[in-house]
């Protein structure tokens, strides 16, 4: 394992979650930093703390689980939504 993912694993003992989840050199750091934050937000990492994921999906993944979800609204998908007048960023933060 490299210097970052030892500094995750042992952010995950510091934090107080279960580090055996992630604590595996198929994940990289980042990665490990999705895992250890869905566990931090006491959500079910099970289905994306895989190795298979890569981290942007494991993003997508937890944002979802965490009840926050991101729609990029406008027309022409190849424009920035920074350049494209009219473009809208909603964000959305659901609450129980």
């Amino acid at each position: 394992m490299d210097e970052q993912q030892i500094e995750e694993i042992e952010l995950g003992i510091k934090n107080g979650v279960d580090v055996t989840i992630y604590a595996k050199k198929e994940f990289s750091p980042y990665q490990m930093w999705h895992i250890r934050k869905g566990l931090e937000q006491g959500l079910d990492v099970s289905s994306y703390a895989k190795p298979g994921f890569d981290a942007d999906k494991m993003s997508q993944i937890r944002r979802e689980l965490g009840g926050v979800l991101v729609v990029v609204d406008w027309e022409e998908r190849t424009t920035s939504w920074r350049e494209k007048p009219g473009a809208r960023l909603k964000v959305w933060e659901e609450k129980e």
